[in-house]
């Protein structure tokens, strides 16, 4: 089973802001209490919090899904839900996150060092929130909006000052145990070093961190062996230390070529240059030291007297060292030494955080864009930006008061009027929100303001009912043929009394009504 891990991708979900509450208050002798329902709370946020206690990403190997907590719903008199709790998931020293394209998101170092990777969803407001004036009891509340989820790549880049590097075998580990407290595993054969190994030496005044990184092979930056799986513990390195095995017995190899080897791996790898360390300096540009290894066997010490010009004619510092008797081990570690502290002076000192001073932009950008698409041959405006998605996600399309409050909002946001200027007719479809999760509807310039001026029952707009109004026209007829319809009943009660019916006239009758009394006949 894994022990160490440097690379996981984390798929992480804030929570979902809680639903606003449609309440009314309901008291003995007051049945026009007003609204009184409370607001959602907020989604919890998913945090990366830097932890000096843990040292890999092995839990996150093993459970690769966390979500925050959600937020409560509202209650009636005015209780409003609760805020779900952050989710804090502590990371190693050194680690950067990333999304899923290799964009470098947070680089994350010294203790307490966090970032946001999923921010919660907002909570809606109650009725009791969106009462106003002219709004006296809403009959909707809004809904809460989900919380982000993606997928984030985290990446462990050890912080040490120097980096040992070298073909398998060739004694890195070794070296470490014999500068340092560090007890790596040391064995005969290729690849003993399966992790990255930490150790701390101290020269003199001075102390910094050796890394002890896997082996490296001809391809490792291609992928070939471990190389590439730990080369990033490499990239916030100050300074490299080649150990060359000058007592390998495999044929073709020597220590001249193996530096030239080692040296085109670490030109081939690409650093990050957007780390927060601004340790954004290619790998084969960064000081480097020889140490030509094993000279305790009588062959390797006149094979590394024999490289040692030729190594030194191309401006490297080189040592000759053997870990098993420690011979040339202390000039090696105060090289490192020096080299630590010439990388330390160059550093930009640490300043004081510069005061934060808010000022509010005077002129805003736009909060929305419409495009203009085509879909089954027909036009689709599509209308982008954060608030029209976001009150798309609280909106409840069962109600129609909350769809008429919508179409006000983005009335007054200004979507109207943009559709006018581009051209959109009535009928036309509409998108608001992204392409999977976005709500289409027929546009229809006549559904603008004035919601809560339209009088009728709480839950309900007038717009959406199925009323047709009658044009001057319709009205002229109407009423036309009532006066048509008096007319010819007057005229059919007119023939019954002359036919014997009736002793009096119609016209009599109602001249009586009014205290004209009719000639006698």
């Amino acid at each position: 089973m894994a022990s160490f891990v440097d690379r996981v991708v984390l798929h992480v979900s804030g929570g979902a802001g809680g639903h606003g509450c449609v309440s009314v208050r309901r008291e003995k002798f007051k049945p026009l209490g007003g609204p009184d329902g409370g607001n959602g709370g907020d989604g919890g946020n998913v945090l990366l919090r830097v932890d000096g206690q843990t040292t890999t990403l092995l839990n996150y190997h093993h459970a690769p899904h966390r979500s925050a907590p959600n937020g409560g719903p509202g209650k009636g008199d005015l209780r409003h839900g609760h805020n779900g709790e952050d989710l804090v998931l502590s990371v190693p020293d050194g680690t950067v996150v990333k999304d899923q394209d290799g964009t470098v998101l947070a680089d994350l170092v010294g203790e307490g060092a966090e970032f946001v990777a999923a921010p919660g969803g907002q909570g809606g407001l109650g009725n009791a929130a969106l009462a106003s004036v002219k709004r006296k009891a809403p009959g909707f509340a809004l809904l809460g909006t989900p919380g982000v989820s993606r997928d984030v790549v985290l990446e462990l880049k050890s912080i040490a000052d120097v980096a040992l590097v070298g073909y398998p075998s060739a004694g890195k580990s070794s070296l470490i145990a014999a500068i340092s407290a560090a007890r790596p595993k040391i064995a005969d054969y290729p690849f003993t070093t399966l992790v990255p190994n930490l150790g701390v030496v101290q020269a003199g005044d001075v102390r910094y961190t050796v890394a002890d990184v896997p082996g490296l092979i001809p391809g490792a930056s291609e992928g070939r062996g471990l190389g590439l799986e730990f080369l990033r513990h490499v990239e916030r390195c100050a300074a490299l230390v080649h150990v060359l095995d000058c007592a390998t017995l495999e044929p073709g190899r020597d220590p001249v070529s193996d530096l030239e080897t080692i040296e085109a791996e670490l030109a081939n790898y690409a650093v990050d240059g957007a780390l927060g360390g601004g340790d954004a300096v290619p790998l084969n540009d960064r000081p480097r030291l020889v140490a030509l290894n094993k000279v305790d066997v009588p062959e390797a010490r006149e094979l590394a007297e024999f490289v040692r010009p030729e190594l030194e004619s191309r401006g490297y510092r080189v040592f000759e060292v053997s870990t098993a008797s420690h011979e040339g081990l202390r000039p090696l570690t105060f090289a490192m030494g020096e080299v630590v502290v010439q990388a330390r002076e160059q550093r930009p000192a640490a300043t004081a955080a510069p005061r934060v001073v808010l000022r509010p932009k005077g002129v805003r950008g736009p909060e929305f864009t419409i495009t203009r698409e085509e879909r089954n041959l027909e036009p689709l405006w599509h209308v982008h930006g954060d608030k029209p998605a976001r009150w798309i996600q609280q909106t409840d399309f069962n109600n129609e008061e909350a769809v008429g409050y919508l179409a006000d909002r983005l009335a007054k946001l200004g979507v109207e009027t943009e559709l006018f200027k581009q051209g959109a007719r009535p009928g036309d479809a509409v998108l608001i929100g992204p392409e999977d999760d976005g709500v289409v509807f027929d546009w229809e310039p006549t559904m603008v303001g004035g919601a809560e001026l339209l009088a009728g029952p709480r839950g309900t707009d007038l717009r959406f009912a199925d009323i047709d109004r009658p044009t001057r026209e319709q009205k002229r007829q109407d009423y036309q043929e009532r006066m048509d319809a008096k007319a010819a009943a007057r005229a059919e009660l007119e023939a019954e009394r002359a036919a014997g019916v009736w002793t009096e006239s119609v016209d009599a009758r109602s001249d009586r009504g009014t205290g004209d009394r009719p000639d006698p006949a």
